[in-house]
């Protein structure tokens, strides 16, 4: 199984395995969190932040389009 699971194949709500914990780190990596690679409250409200900066739906969950907003923030010091 891969572990560089950038961007998800489907919607993250809570990580259930090893690729999605990868890919929340990352999304934590880009808006400079800790990267615990679990959705917390501080990552929610980020991801919110980003969502309405883009005006994507306002869900606070990881999702394609989140994904690709993140990519476009991301120095590429950060990009995996």
């Amino acid at each position: 199984m891969s572990t560089a699971a950038w961007p998800p194949d489907r919607v993250i709500i809570a990580p259930a395995n090893q690729a999605e914990r990868e890919a929340v780190r990352t999304a934590q990596r880009a808006l400079r969190l800790a990267e615990t690679g679990e959705m917390d409250e501080a990552t929610r409200t980020k991801l919110r932040g980003i969502q309405q900066l883009f005006k994507l739906p306002v869900s606070g969950v990881l999702d394609r389009r989140t994904c690709e907003a993140l990519d476009k923030l991301r120095p590429p010091s950060l990009r995996e």
